[in-house]
């Protein structure tokens, strides 16, 4: 996926199309991790789809939920769901960045062997 550093810093249409692609898959992942959110909020707390899509988004950004919890089952859902939130948030921006991290390490490796 990656040039090694024997290869030349690819181009900026490149590295730009590189970097969509990664947040894309972001987005599309983030996207999975709301739905599974979402479910799980609608048939653990029998909420609406609506307030399942507040609650799930509102952990997913970090906020905390709306909503008060009734059963123990959502309770739990909840506290693993916010836990893999916090995760997840650190992880997306690992891959968001990964490409903007690769090419500036790869950049000084190519001013090394001009020297």
């Amino acid at each position: 996926m990656y040039e090694s550093k024997s290869s030349p810093v690819i181009s900026r249409p490149a590295f730009f199309s590189r970097l969509s692609r990664h947040v894309s898959f972001a987005i599309a992942a983030t996207s999975v991790a709301l739905a599974v959110g979402m479910i799980g909020y609608h048939y653990l707390e029998s909420l609406n789809w609506i307030d399942s899509f507040l609650n799930a988004s509102m952990i997913l950004g970090g906020m905390g939920e709306v909503d008060t919890l009734k059963t123990e089952c959502g309770k739990i859902f909840a506290g693993l769901y916010a836990l893999f939130s916090g995760l997840w948030i650190v992880t997306s921006m690992g891959i968001i960045l990964a490409p903007v991290f690769h090419r500036i390490i790869h950049s000084f490796h190519q001013e090394q062997k001009r020297d």
